[in-house]
């Protein structure tokens, strides 16, 4: 069966995340969306894993759903790990996704981190532990293990990431590169970028939200066709099968705020020959520019973009649909206008990425405005302009109509 999948997000319990980062509203939020298994996020947290063991109930092997429901969410145990060490004389600092197949092997490892660090401090626990410890403890406690380095080209806790990272995997995990199937790309990145670089040529590139507000959940996802189950989900994405795995739902990369180099403070944007022009530093106030995802990807890359892998697995690159009504309508996102036509559409259709990715032109048209529906379909074919995002500023979407019309998409109210 085809199902949506997205494997990293948080809890209210973890920092800089809505208050309303709970199960009953994540369940919710992911039908609207159209996400068929969302993880829980954050199970390292005690008063978060006691919540989930309390409202979860087993559905299919390794999924979850929660009691009551009138919905058809499944739940997958991931947690993220914020592991802070120092490594060949240097300080690494790398964010790692982990999961379990059960409420009795989450524990297992829950025993084992608690032992290195606070697990209530955060959902999101920073640990004073290499990647390569973490991935063994994983592996200690379960055979069908999920590691996955998460949003491994952003500047800050990327394993590739100009400032937080390594230039290998190899270097990270060493002996341990072996066990590493998949990587998380991140929101600044997208599938041809990472093919750039050979040594992710074995590698599944997977995509995942990250979100910290139901919103967020899905703006990047994964696509299976198998049946709906941990083992088989798993098994689509160790053998990177493009049958079982159909492709990844992509933000734009431009639109991540790390894709170009820059300086926040002074508004300072910089392409990599730009960064090469200034020598790295602000051409305002003389601070280091914060090297992006797109530089960082030239600096590694061993492969012209040409030149790419043939196994691969398709991607399809999304605008949310709230945000492209909200522009059509010239009104903020959040506003009763945009709520109107967008649920509109999630009654008509289901829900938001078969809206996006699914219905037909002609269905669009009889349920809808014709200006949403037509920036519906010039996002589905990439008919668009980014101002790229940088130094933690995201990037901005402009439309263009038949009549070469600009629409500036708000970034404000799009994120």
């Amino acid at each position: 069966m085809k199902l949506i999948a997205d494997f990293h997000l948080h809890s209210k319990y973890s920092r800089a995340v809505s208050p309303k980062m709970d199960l009953e509203n994540m369940d919710k939020w992911a039908s609207i969306k159209g996400v068929d298994v969302l993880t829980t996020g954050d199970f390292t947290h005690p008063d978060w894993f006691k919540i989930l063991k309390e409202k979860l109930e087993p559905s299919e092997q390794g999924l979850f759903r929660l009691k009551n429901s009138r919905f058809k969410t499944r739940f997958i145990l991931t947690t993220e790990i914020s592991n802070i060490y120092v490594k060949n004389g240097k300080t690494r600092k790398i964010h790692n996704v982990i999961g379990a197949s059960s409420f009795k092997i989450a524990e297992k490892i829950n025993n084992c981190l608690s032992s290195i660090g606070n697990l209530r401090a955060d959902g999101r626990p920073i640990l004073k532990l290499e990647s390569k410890e973490l991935l063994k403890i994983v592996l200690d406690v379960s055979e069908d293990y999920f590691f996955t380095p998460a949003h491994i080209w952003t500047p800050y806790f990327g394993l590739l990431g100009s400032k937080s990272g390594f230039d290998s995997i190899e270097e990270c995990f060493e002996d341990y590169s072996k066990y590493i199937y998949s990587v998380e790309t991140g929101l600044s990145s997208d599938p041809p970028m990472n093919r750039r670089l050979s040594e992710l040529d074995r590698i599944t590139l997977i995509s995942n939200s990250d979100a910290h507000s139901l919103q967020k959940i899905g703006r990047e996802a994964n696509v299976f066709d198998t049946e709906l189950s941990y083992s088989s989900i798993l098994s689509a994405i160790k053998n990177k099968d493009p049958k079982k795995f159909l492709y990844t739902i992509e933000f734009y990369p431009q639109e991540g705020k790390y894709y170009y180099d820059g300086h926040r403070e002074c508004e300072v944007s910089c392409s990599p020959a730009q960064t090469k022009k200034y020598n790295g530093v602000c051409p305002v106030c003389g601070k280091p520019l914060t090297v992006g995802v797109l530089n960082r990807v030239e600096q590694l890359a061993d492969k012209p973009e040409e030149l790419q892998s043939h196994n691969v697995i398709p991607y399809k690159s999304i605008v949310p649909l709230s945000a492209i009504i909200a522009e059509t309508l010239g009104v903020g996102e959040g506003t009763k206008k945009v709520e109107k036509y967008y649920q509109a559409l999630i009654e008509k259709f289901g829900s938001e990425f078969k809206c996006l990715l699914d219905v037909p032109e002609s269905d669009l048209k009889l349920a809808t405005l014709p200006e949403i529906v037509e920036r519906i379909l010039m996002a589905r074919k990439g008919k668009l302009e980014v101002k790229p995002g940088y130094d933690g500023v995201f990037g901005r979407i402009k439309f263009f109509s038949h009549n070469k019309k600009r629409y500036p998409l708000k970034q404000s109210t799009l994120f």
